[in-house]
């Protein structure tokens, strides 16, 4: 049987929801890491592309069965939901490269004032830094008010908004880019649907293989 056959095109969309899978489950974990700085939580495209994490994973899998069992209602509503998600995922993924980093350093600022004394307290201590930006007199108040270690073992502790943005930015780069690469590909799984659920399974006519 050739490699266009039935049982190819089964096999292709198989690996290929395998695939959607492990990128779903990727851009589910980088989103959590940067979401976990609580700074970059605030960065309202990271919680899109959670969603798309999340909806690609379900697909994938939706798409797995639809593809071992070549169940056509299946195989429809994945390739609609598909080229969907390519479409949001497509915009999430160019939105998450287009922000710089004068952007993400509005974002971290107004977050940063806005946060409790404990939360900002927290969050010197799991870094180990000390303060914000140097932009404003309230650096001062808040620097002599840490209790980083970094206080003890150095004259001066870095700035905590340097490591946010650091941490923010290799996110963001992270999960657009991986996010851009991938949705092109759902294209492919788009097509690879339709012509497979178009096919003749052999099962149902034994005399194809004669």
């Amino acid at each position: 049987m050739v490699c266009g056959g039935f049982a190819c095109s089964k096999n292709a969309l198989c690996a290929l929801n395998v695939v959607y899978m492990l990128v779903g489950l990727l851009l589910i974990g980088v989103a959590a890491w940067g979401k976990g700085l609580g700074l970059v939580s605030s960065i309202r495209i990271i919680g899109g592309v959670i969603a798309v994490g999340v909806f690609l994973l379900l697909i994938a899998v939706a798409g797995l069965v639809g593809a071992i069992n070549h169940h056509q209602v299946l195989l429809f509503f994945y390739m609609i939901i598909l080229g969907l998600v390519f479409i949001f995922q497509f915009v999430i993924s160019c939105s998450c490269l287009a922000i710089n980093r004068s952007k993400q350093t509005d974002v971290i600022n107004a977050s940063w004032w806005v946060m409790s004394n404990k939360t900002r307290d927290e969050l010197e201590r799991s870094f180990d830094c000390c303060g914000l930006f140097n932009l404003t007199t309230l650096y001062q108040q808040d620097y002599a008010f840490c209790t980083a270690i970094c206080k003890i073992r150095r004259p001066t502790c870095q700035m905590c908004g340097e490591k946010f943005l650091k941490h923010s930015d290799e996110a963001l780069k992270i999960l657009g880019g991986v996010g851009l690469f991938f949705s092109f590909t759902e294209i492919l799984g788009v097509w690879l649907a339709m012509r497979f659920r178009n096919q003749k399974d052999p099962r149902a006519n034994p005399s194809a293989f004669l």
